[in-house]
């Protein structure tokens, strides 16, 4: 399921039995003061009715081909919408990883007919909006500083298709745009198939502390030989593995290797976590995931999708677009792999 956002509050009316307003002593005001909210009642949030409830949730199960083991709620029905002859109804879905997303759906006055209506606020520029919310402060980065143009991709160590992209984007695309284009990687392992994945960014994190070339060398050995650290057999041996490698990446870059231990070994993983958690916010669901100014990019995609979307973001930004040698893609290569998802 694509990525999914935090649920909104939302207030509920109680409604009160008749009978139990009946069997209270009350004043002319008191009486006055029920009945009108009573009325109110009537003009506010209600429950959908159990048919109506059934009918939507089997509309939506099948629209969105959900499998048995998520939740469908279907909410409160709210008088009026943006559209004439219809009401408003939330509906939320559950998946069993305890993520939801609710949404908010047109319901005619009929109840025969249920939409679902997407508002584009031409006020706001959807690229910038996405990228402002991605955190790039103290990443580590190639290519060009403070460029115009710049790639963010999700990557995760353990991710074969992670590793594809990666050989695409260096050296080839590094090539190519690296003197007008910014990369810059941030974490989004899956921690569900990937086990050594977490470990590996939290390394990685700790060679970028001190040395970002020493950062990228780990990320190029690793996306490259991860079969070393897969062909352990136990689950230490893979993390003493990616350790070894990161402490030599460390020592070929000259870090204080006391601190870089030290942080390997601390193995705090609250800057990966933060980074999976705003993935997840920018609509992240699988690995390789890329922004390239805000437009996304799913999968290890042919090397000529990203050059168009490259060509594309510079002429937006009003910079030169490289010449291109006229090259087809590598023999066997398919032509766009699926991206591995959670």
């Amino acid at each position: 399921m694509a990525g999914v956002a935090s649920l909104r509050s939302h207030c509920e009316i109680m409604a009160f039995p008749w009978r139990a307003i009946q069997a209270i002593p009350v004043t002319t005001i008191q009486r006055s003061f029920l009945i009108l909210l009573l009325v109110c009642l009537g003009c506010v949030a209600q429950s959908a009715p159990p048919d109506i409830a059934r009918r939507i949730e089997r509309q939506v199960r099948s629209h969105y081909t959900l499998p048995a083991d998520v939740k469908v709620t279907v909410g409160a029905i709210t008088p009026g919408s943006d559209l004439p002859g219809y009401d408003t109804v939330s509906v939320v879905i559950e998946s069993g990883e305890g993520k939801s997303q609710e949404l908010k759906l047109q319901l005619s006055k009929d109840r025969n007919t249920l939409l679902r209506v997407t508002k584009f606020d031409l006020t706001k520029d959807p690229y910038t909006e996405i990228m402002s919310q991605i955190d790039v402060s103290g990443r580590p980065t190639r290519g060009a500083k403070d460029a115009k143009v710049v790639i963010v991709n999700y990557d995760d160590f353990e991710c074969p298709f992670c590793s594809r992209m990666h050989e695409t984007l260096f050296p080839e695309i590094l090539k190519e745009y690296g003197d007008r284009v910014t990369f810059i990687y941030k974490d989004y392992p899956l921690t569900e198939i990937h086990p050594w994945a977490v470990h590996a960014a939290v390394d990685a994190n700790c060679l970028s502390a001190q040395n970002a070339d020493a950062y990228w060398d780990f990320a190029d050995y690793i996306h490259t030989n991860k079969r070393e650290v897969d062909n352990e057999k136990t689950s230490n041996a893979r993390f003493d593995a990616v350790d070894k490698i990161a402490m030599l990446q460390g020592q070929k870059h000259n870090e204080d290797v006391a601190k870089l231990q030290a942080c390997i070994k601390a193995q705090n993983d609250d800057a990966v976590r933060a980074s999976m958690k705003e993935a997840e916010k920018v609509g992240v669901d699988a690995t390789p995931t890329m922004f390239i100014n805000g437009r996304k990019i799913d999968g290890a995609v042919p090397i000529s999708e990203i050059r168009a979307a490259l060509d594309s973001a510079l002429k937006d930004a009003g910079q030169p677009v490289p010449e291109h040698k006229s090259s087809a893609e590598p023999p066997g290569q398919p032509s766009s792999p699926p991206p591995t998802s959670r």
